[in-house]
């Protein structure tokens, strides 16, 4: 029933459920786990037919418990659709498994061709066509998001404004337990400089960055990975993608890496995503910064006390010096030196 598949238990269900769903295709294969998805398993197979594989995705929930900010794959399932209805490019959800199905809680959806891989987006002669209208897909993207009817909504799906985020992060950085006069000072900042709760909260992505894109040759392809997916402010998607952390060295690009805030604002006003307001934009980078920077502490802290002495965790953990420089910049920026800016 399986081919070339290493997990025999899953794919043995998902070859049942296969022939269940779709009576012309036969055995699994290719099934792998990807990397990446801390929370979340993402799995690559294909079911085969008469005309060849069909690609596809499997997203499901490992049997640790997630994150209780996390929405819940069965809403990140009905956010896609209703993202895709809405004329977003995401990937096609196929079916949301039941109990039934005995391949745990989640998802299958199409598996789209691209790369999320930001060195080789940023580098690669591949994308060379694409790169100078990427942030113009990018505010086109975040508008066909943000016009999705806030009443049309999973019930599920939490309210987080600035308000709410900003408790989060003094929740986060009191919980490392390990004074930083940089982040305080960040803190300080977001208080004093918090737009106010706007009156209609709408769906944000959440996580609108590098490494949840699917980018092809022709620009973006698919807005992956919901998982973080909140009402809030719709700003905060816009400011998200162009926190310094998400440029990978290409500093002078503020959106991504690729591009320039006025593209990516100019595409997502005229796709009807709303007027821009660039001060609000602001706030949420430096909170992106601030919240980025505290992910590497907690990480540090984390391989400190052994709990997990990954090289990788290390790694990421050391970056919450980089985090500094750029909060700094943003806050009390250097005469001709603006890094973050």
């Amino acid at each position: 029933m399986t081919s070339q598949a290493p997990h025999p238990p899953l794919a043995d269900a998902l070859a049942q459920l296969g022939g269940r769903l779709y009576p012309s295709l036969g055995s699994v294969s290719g099934l792998q786990r990807l990397s990446g998805g801390a929370s979340q398993e993402t799995w690559a197979f294909s079911f085969e037919g008469p005309g060849g594989p069909v690609p596809l995705i499997l997203r499901r929930a490992p049997g640790a418990r997630v994150s209780d900010l996390a929405a819940g794959l069965e809403t990140e399932a009905e956010l896609l659709k209703l993202a895709e209805a809405n004329g977003a490019r995401v990937p096609h959800v196929r079916y949301v498994l039941t109990e039934a199905d005995r391949c745990g809680r989640g998802f299958i959806m199409d598996r789209l061709d691209g790369e999320t891989i930001p060195r080789k987006i940023l580098r690669d002669t591949a994308f060379a066509g694409a790169r100078p209208h990427l942030a113009r897909d990018c505010g086109e993207a975040l508008a066909r998001i943000h016009q999705i009817d806030p009443g049309r909504l999973p019930q599920t799906l939490r309210a987080a404004p600035a308000s709410v985020r900003l408790a989060e992060l003094h929740r986060s950085y009191a919980n490392i337990g390990r004074p930083n006069p940089v982040f305080a000072l960040a803190l300080r900042w977001l208080g004093e400089n918090k737009p106010q709760d706007p009156a209609r909260l709408l769906l944000v992505h959440g996580d609108f960055r590098h490494g949840n894109l699917m980018i092809g040759p022709d620009g973006v392809r698919g807005v992956l990975d919901w998982e973080l997916a909140h009402l809030g402010d719709p700003m905060e998607d816009l400011g998200w993608i162009c926190v310094p952390s998400w440029r990978f060295g290409q500093i002078d690009q503020p959106v991504g890496g690729f591009g320039q805030r006025e593209d990516l604002f100019a595409a997502y006003e005229a796709a009807g995503g709303g007027r821009v307001d660039p001060a609000r934009v602001r706030f949420w980078e430096v909170f992106g910064a601030l919240q980025w920077g505290l992910m590497c502490s907690g990480m540090a802290e984390v391989f400190r006390s052994g709990a997990d002495g990954s090289v990788e965790r290390a790694m990421i953990g050391r970056r919450a010096s980089e985090v500094e420089i750029d909060l700094l910049d943003y806050i009390a920026p250097l005469d001709g030196a603006r890094h973050a800016g």
